[in-house]
């Protein structure tokens, strides 16, 4: 009787506390979350999971990609909801076609595969503007992931319409759908825990009745987990510290990774990510073997068709259309080398009658021989009726999503002048009448530009492309085009420009008609322009289209839009899915925003996922030739020795004040010759984070940028899996390594916090010095 009554307690306590494996589930559902495990049918069960994407994947190809998920060894699939692929007018929802979420969760079912939704409304996941509809934005006091009135009230509209499309896919009503997860790694956004229970309610109303869930990556666990709703953990190696940071803020449930990575995102003028197999496999197996769950974030990346491609910022960072992500199910569907060490790893962790079903057959690839495109129509000589404004608008305000706009205004006659557009959002073309003077990089934060005198009133044209929307972090709200006024600057003042024409030129599935001609006689063009061209396959097999002949655009193959290229790399192929040729004739269209080297192209066999031609595309030259840290003794403002770990370590010192700060690695634990760091903060006289917008690195002796994404910038763009590591490919400078950083303007710091690589033990620092001063440092 007595250990009757201790075992009653302990489960009322365990109810108190653990509200999500009672609170918001039936005792007799099929599905649910314990003390110690999950529970299907009412037996401890092991989620081995994977996460793929059908807006990735064409629909003919879902059940191909879901017996590949299958047949390595996992029973779910998690899934995101991209709001913005299926509410792309507001108030108007498409569940038709590749956008028919319903019809891939039955597949799943039919393939034995249970799925774990995450609906959003915010998805992040390297998505156009992380899942948010960009119509959004055309509200300009619009406050994202909060409870700002308007927003929220899309976001209940949307998660209705959800429900009324999925609830009767749930386990409760003898579907797949396990667990619905509400929101997305909102830990490193915000704290508004009510924000989330409200996005929790209004699942609840949209007929959701599944257990609910949230995940966040380790540091971030504390912002947003909640005794009112299950958590999950998100990281990409140490399985063993991510479950104890997930055990300290959730004592009792079942353990579970809800994103964990075997590899990387591609960004554009970066080095083409991977991850260990091995390391794969281990800590896999190590999670398997304390009945830990886990997701694999990819388990298939597929490709970001279309604009779909989204960017990180700080500093903005367009990702591939490739999403490739080196996972164990490669871009085509095909099994690599991770797949099958992952599966002969899994067959060891099968649950009672569960057995492998034999690998599916790869889908066959083939060639295409090189052919030329013949017909060209230039773009910037086809505008339409352009809408009129005084000072510059935004895309949105124009009512347009994707694609570019052309903004035009007279420059009186003037002597040398210089060109400050405040920001440009992303890539702009600048012409003076026909001719191209230049182009501006939002990747390299450029924005000005050096005007010739001008004897007489001449048309100012400015092409701007919009690249992915910011997907992560504090500057999601990216509307595109010029930002702010336009000013002309010379030695007798700053003239703001007014007067402004913009031209819509929206891209996607539908695109302005323009006429072509024969490229043989459109003579050489120095302007964006559509070239067209056509090719016969034999048969239905993928290719890869090789796009080195051309420099930057967006490529549709009958009608379907592959995504964007640029030749910086890291990729230099497309992905051409079989399903989507023709029997016969293939009609190719190719927007390039510079003239090629040859409208000509090809079909290969295999991918080119890491090729990069501008080592330097995004890093400006932060170590100029005989550039070197001096003696800067002057400006030490503390010194320090740091823990060997994955955790954040905090600094305090006395209130200093000034604008470039330096961090100088004087060793580390491993006694080699590497520095990395994932974060870099600094903290006011309050002890809270300064905003990093107007960081800038300007010197860093030394920064991997061949063989990893190594780059300085890394140390604050709001990703705690990328760093900046000092050289080791060609060379490996010994210490000290120092990243010097203007801050934009002079602050006052009371302390750092540094978050060292996660993924490994590697470049960690151990003493480090901290330099702080209003003038650039000496040597620099």
């Amino acid at each position: 009787m007595k250990k009757q009554l201790i075992g009653l307690l302990f489960l009322v306590l365990s109810a108190s506390y653990f509200q999500p494996a009672v609170a918001q589930q039936e005792q007799d559902a099929p599905f649910k979350i314990g003390t110690a495990s999950f529970l299907l049918n009412g037996k401890p069960y092991v989620i081995r999971c994977g996460e793929l994407h059908f807006a990735r994947i064409p629909k003919a190809y879902w059940r191909q990609r879901l017996k590949m998920v299958k047949a390595v060894g996992l029973n779910t699939v998690c899934a995101y909801l991209f709001w913005n692929f299926h509410e792309t007018t507001p108030g108007k929802f498409n569940w038709e076609g590749q956008a028919d979420a319903a019809e891939f969760c039955k597949i799943a079912q039919e393939e034995g595969l249970y799925v774990i939704l995450r609906p959003g409304p915010y998805s992040c996941a390297e998505w156009e503007f992380g899942g948010f509809p960009w119509w959004l934005l055309q509200k300009k006091d619009l406050k994202l992931r909060t409870q700002d009135p308007y927003y929220m009230d899309r976001s209940r509209q949307y998660l209705k319409e959800v429900g009324r499309v999925l609830s009767s896919l749930q386990i409760t009503h003898g579907g797949p759908i396990l667990m619905v997860q509400v929101e997305n790694e909102y830990g490193s956004y915000g704290t508004d825990k009510d924000y989330l229970l409200k996005l929790r309610d209004y699942l609840k109303e949209a007929n959701f009745n599944v257990p609910f869930f949230t995940c966040d990556g380790v540091v971030q666990l504390k912002n947003d987990v909640q005794k009112d709703l299950f958590a999950v953990v998100n990281f990409g190696s140490n399985p063993e510290a991510g479950f104890k940071a997930l055990r300290e803020v959730q004592p009792e449930g079942p353990l579970m990774c809800g994103e964990y990575y075997p590899g990387w995102f591609d960004s554009w003028g970066n080095a083409h990510h991977t991850g260990s197999s091995d390391r794969m496999v281990k800590e896999l197996d190590w999670m398997l073997e304390q009945k830990a769950s886990f997701s694999i974030y990819m388990i298939h990346g597929g490709t970001s068709f279309g604009l779909w491609a989204g960017a990180n910022c700080q500093p903005y960072l367009p990702e591939t259309s490739s999403y490739d992500y080196d996972a164990p199910i490669s871009e085509n569907g095909s099994a690599n080398p991770k797949f099958y060490a992952l599966r002969d790893m899994l067959k060891k962790h099968l649950q009672p009658g569960e057995h492998l079903p034999d690998v599916p057959a790869g889908i066959p690839v083939q060639k295409i021989a090189a052919f030329n495109l013949t017909s060209v129509a230039p773009v910037l000589s086809q505008l339409g009726k352009p809408v009129l404004s005084d000072t510059t608008l935004y895309m949105e305000d124009l009512g347009q999503g994707y694609g570019m706009m052309a903004y035009e205004t007279t420059l009186p006659a003037g002597a040398k002048s210089t060109l400050d557009f405040t920001e440009v959002h992303d890539y702009a073309e600048v012409y003076l009448d026909q001719k191209l003077i230049g182009v501006l990089n939002r990747m390299k934060n450029e924005h000005s530009i050096s005007l010739p005198a001008l004897s007489k009133n001449t048309r100012l044209r400015v092409l701007v492309e919009a690249m992915g929307r910011v997907n992560y972090g504090d500057y999601m709200h990216d509307r595109k085009g010029l930002q702010g006024e336009v000013y002309r600057i010379s030695n007798i003042g700053k003239l703001q420009l007014r007067g402004w024409k913009h031209y819509s030129i929206p891209l996607g599935e539908g695109n302005p008609a323009f006429k072509y001609q024969p490229v043989a006689t459109a003579g050489k063009l120095n302007e964006p322009a559509f070239y067209k061209g056509s090719f016969n396959a034999k048969n239905n097999n993928d290719f890869y289209l090789d796009m080195r002949w051309f420099k930057k655009g967006v490529v549709w193959i009958n009608g379907h839009c592959l995504g964007r290229y640029w030749n910086i790399g890291p990729t230099q192929t497309m992905y051409v899915p079989g399903v989507w040729l023709n029997a016969g004739k293939n009609e190719v269209v190719v927007l390039d925003l510079h003239r090629p080297l040859a409208p000509r192209l090809q079909g290969l066999e295999k991918p080119i996922l890491d090729s990069l031609t501008e080592l330097k595309a995004i890093s400006s030259n932060h170590r100029k030739a005989g550039q070197q840290f001096g003696n800067n003794a002057g400006s030490l403002i503390y010194s320090g020795t740091m823990e060997n770990s994955a955790k954040w370590q905090n600094f305090n010192f006395p209130l200093k004040s000034g604008r470039y700060i330096a961090i100088e690695a004087l060793n580390n634990f491993a006694e080699d010759a590497y520095t990395s760091i994932a974060e870099l903060e600094l903290l006011d006289e309050n002890g809270k984070q300064i905003p990093r917008n107007l960081w800038k690195v300007i010197y860093v002796d030394s920064e991997e940028l061949k063989s990893q994404d190594g780059k300085s910038e890394n140390v604050f763009d709001l990703q705690y899996t990328s760093i900046w590591h000092s050289q080791w490919k060609d060379n490996s400078p010994k210490h000290p390594h120092q990243i010097v950083i203007d801050l934009g303007a002079q602050i006052n710091i009371s302390g750092i916090k540094v978050l060292p690589r996660q993924d490994m033990e590697t470049g960690r620092i151990k003493d480090f010095r901290l330099y702080l001063t209003n003038k650039p440092f000496k040597g620099l």
